[in-house]
């Protein structure tokens, strides 16, 4: 059949709004802060292929290789060998995954007998077990990190709701209510998109539905590839630096990332980066190829155009195996994202010399996980929180504020979660800091400091970040960014914690934790005056740094 405008309208949108309101399932049934309050989470929708149509908009880079995925699951069990209740489900960074946190469980979906899909979600989970609580920053090796899923499959029925396999996880891990809590919520994710998807052939029939499907991967392709042909045909370089590797190293680790557009494709090709470390500053592929999708698809595609399978058919991309962005076995993974984001940076340098308009000056750009964890009588406690910092500036406007970056888009955590779940420690202190931005005819984002203090000796701090080093750059002339910290003030004393690093603490201890601002984009003395008054006005821009910058007086007119 060939369906008409009009239907397919309908039934793409309604595939949409399910895979959306999978999102918001997951969120709302979470038991743990990092995915109910954070929402370091995503679902989709995929077709029997296992190619993504539609997906919530939550975290790109969780979802950009979400198709790539749940293929290892498939070539061990083909999709005609599944059955009702079955689920896959695979945290391998060596199979597919990303890392092994992020769980990724694919319900099939079946109508009249015949299987029309997947619902599909991952979760980042407070803790599966592991060399320390929450994350281990020392882990030489993906074993210490914790419990590997290799490309499964289970049973509802049989295996989980007090089975075999849901009581094997429930012993591996430190804070199994929350944990299991969590399955239970990309469970019921999935099988709201299923319900939702049965619906719509219900209503429209399968036919209409499956030309749908495929319709939508090709309107994703046709668009995607008319905003490559746009640019320029060329190759473009670009590169960025990882401050250290932690534990095996001082020394800064290079990504390099070579941009080829030829007609209506984009080739990425990452020849040149550092090889891999024996510290968790590893991007296994899949992540690495979430980076390209993400960063093609931010800077040369419109924010409507469906992030599907479809966006990956122009593309192409490389990265040399036993490089940091594609790790050999069994390199630890944990901290994938600093590695990632400075793939993102590199191709964004890249496209600066092809699409300057298009893209932003560096921002923070790091996923920055702090963990809190403590043995008490009830057992332990975990909080994890992802933090971000300030976009760069661009083109059009100011870098965003204190906020997560590109890839992660995960949400502030409230205080009073935090007061509420938690009586180890207390929020001190949480808030944007003043002249923490690149300056620029457009400035980069502010950045922003949280504090917490410590009410119960035992407690431990773990954490890993980037930019400690280096600051995130400014473009055409904008300035660069601030450079994050961390810090644990134990009465007079200050002590310096790296940026990938786990201390113990004391009562009374103060961690504070400095996310920096973005780099600036353009010449600062281009800069609008209300633009700047502005910021002195809301307190983000001091007179004296309005000064220096920007050439307006110290004196309060």
């Amino acid at each position: 059949m060939k369906i008409n405008a009009l239907d397919y309208a309908v039934i793409s949108q309604g595939i949409q709004a399910a895979a959306r309101e999978m999102g918001v399932k997951l969120i709302r049934s979470a038991y743990s802060t990092i995915l109910r309050e954070a929402r370091d989470g995503s679902a989709a929708l995929l077709d029997a292929q296992g190619r993504t149509i539609a997906q919530a908009e939550l975290i790109p880079m969780q979802l950009g290789t979400i198709d790539a995925i749940v293929q290892p699951c498939l070539e061990l069990y083909p999709p005609e060998t599944l059955v009702e209740g079955d689920f896959l489900i695979n945290n391998h960074p060596y199979h597919g995954g990303q890392h092994l946190q992020d769980v990724f469980i694919f319900n099939p979906i079946f109508y009249e007998g015949e299987l029309i899909g997947f619902g599909a979600s991952v979760a980042h989970h407070l803790d599966l077990g592991g060399g320390s609580a929450g994350l281990n920053p020392n882990a030489s090796d993906v074993y210490q990190e914790g419990i590997l899923i290799p490309p499964s499959k289970y049973n509802m029925e049989r295996d989980w709701n007090g089975g075999p396999f849901e009581r094997l996880i429930a012993a591996n891990i430190r804070v199994p209510s929350q944990t299991i809590g969590d399955f239970n919520a990309q469970f019921a994710a999935n099988f709201m998109g299923g319900g939702r998807l049965k619906e719509l052939c219900a209503k429209h029939g399968l036919a209409a539905v499956r030309e749908t499907m495929e319709e939508m991967l090709n309107y994703t392709e046709r668009r995607v590839r008319a905003a490559i042909q746009e640019v320029p045909d060329g190759v473009y370089t670009g590169e960025d630096c990882i401050d250290d590797a932690g534990f095996d190293g001082d020394d800064p680790i290079w990504i390099r990332a070579k941009v080829t557009i030829e007609g209506d494709s984009v080739d990425i090709d990452f020849e040149g980066t550092d090889g891999q470390v024996s510290s968790n500053i590893n991007c296994p592929f899949a992540s690495t190829q979430s980076v390209a999708l993400s960063a093609i698809k931010v800077v040369l595609t419109g924010s409507d155009v469906p992030f599907n399978s479809g966006l990956r058919r122009p593309i192409t991309f490389r990265a040399p195996y036993g490089s940091v962005l594609n790790p050999k076995p069994p390199a630890p993974v944990r901290a994938r994202m600093v590695p990632a984001y400075r793939a993102y940076d590199a191709i964004m340098k890249a496209l600066a010399k092809a699409v300057p308009e298009k893209v932003t000056a560096m921002g923070f750009d790091c996923t920055t996980i702090a963990c809190l964890a403590h043995f008490g009588e009830n057992g332990y406690a975990v909080h994890i929180e992802p933090y971000g910092g300030g976009f760069g500036g661009s083109l059009e406007s100011d870098g965003c504020d204190a906020i997560d970056n590109q890839l992660s888009n995960c949400a502030n955590t409230p205080v009073e979660a935090l007061d509420g779940g938690y009586d180890f420690f207390r929020i001190k202190s949480y808030g944007m800091v003043a002249d923490s931005f690149g300056h620029g005819r457009h400035r980069g984002g502010a950045g922003f400091l949280r504090t917490y203090e410590i009410l119960k000796d035992g407690a431990k701090f773990a954490i890993y970040s980037d930019h400690h080093k280096f600051a995130p750059g400014g473009l055409f002339g904008g300035g660069e960014g601030t450079m994050g910290y961390c810090h644990v003030k134990r009465g007079n004393e200050v002590i310096v914690v790296g940026s990938k690093n786990l201390v113990p603490l004391k009562k009374g201890d103060v961690v504070e934790v400095f996310c920096g601002g973005g780099g600036g984009y353009g010449d600062p003395a281009e800069r609008s005056r209300d633009d700047v008054e502005r910021d002195v006005a809301e307190g983000l821009l001091s007179r004296e740094q309005a000064a220096r910058h920007y050439g307006l007086s110290t004196a309060a007119e």
